[in-house]
């Protein structure tokens, strides 16, 4: 019998850091203070995606198996999502393994943590919750360093019944004071599929 998918909450408990790095990264983004405004707003609903995905599929999973664990994406990603897919904000820890140059995290890592962030942001506000990449538009604008952590923000600028606009960036966490640096930007189409509540809602 199939476990039931966790709740967005219980996936905040779920995850149990392997080692002393591990550890310490996933309480550096637990405890930063842009994660503690995230979760005094209202508006928005704070959860760990990659964890509602089972067990025994995860391995099959590319950013929540196959690049994800020590020196890949370290831990899973904290999602905060803004009620009816208007807006979301992640924070991930990438570390040295996933580069295309020596220290410098490979560019098509980006743009699949970008697709991803996108279509999580807009769904909501799709008829069935559901929606495939019809177009993304990628803008690299400076490199982004190894075994540092990010910041994806995304946007929902239009909704049309089937196919939704979103915009969004993935920026440096930065020091308490400083302005993050934008390194990656991006513009996405992506439509709901035709019969999509047969197919993901049987």
């Amino acid at each position: 019998m199939a476990q039931p998918v966790p709740t967005d909450e219980e996936t905040l408990t779920l995850y149990n850091p392997p080692d002393e790095t591990s550890r310490e990264i996933d309480n550096f983004i637990n405890t930063h203070p842009l994660a503690q405004e995230l979760r005094r707003n209202p508006a928005f609903t704070e959860s760990r995606p990659h964890l509602k995905i089972p067990e025994e599929l995860r391995a099959r999973n590319l950013t929540a198996g196959t690049l994800a664990g020590p020196n890949k994406i370290v831990v899973p990603p904290y999602v905060w999502s803004e009620k009816g897919g208007k807006s979301l904000v992640s924070i991930f820890y990438l570390g040295s393994d996933v580069s295309g140059h020596p220290g410098i995290v490979h560019g098509g890592l980006l743009a699949t943590i970008l697709d991803e962030g996108l279509a999580r942001c807009c769904f909501p506000a799709l008829p069935n919750g559901v929606g495939v990449t019809a177009n993304l538009n990628i803008d690299y604008r400076r490199p982004a360093p190894a075994n540092s952590y990010a910041v994806l923000r995304a946007e929902t600028v239009k909704v049309e019944g089937r196919k939704a606009w979103v915009e969004g960036r993935i920026e440096t966490l930065p020091e308490e004071g400083k302005e993050p640096v934008v390194l990656v930007e991006a513009k996405a189409l992506f439509v709901e599929p035709k019969n999509a509540s047969v197919y993901f809602h049987p």
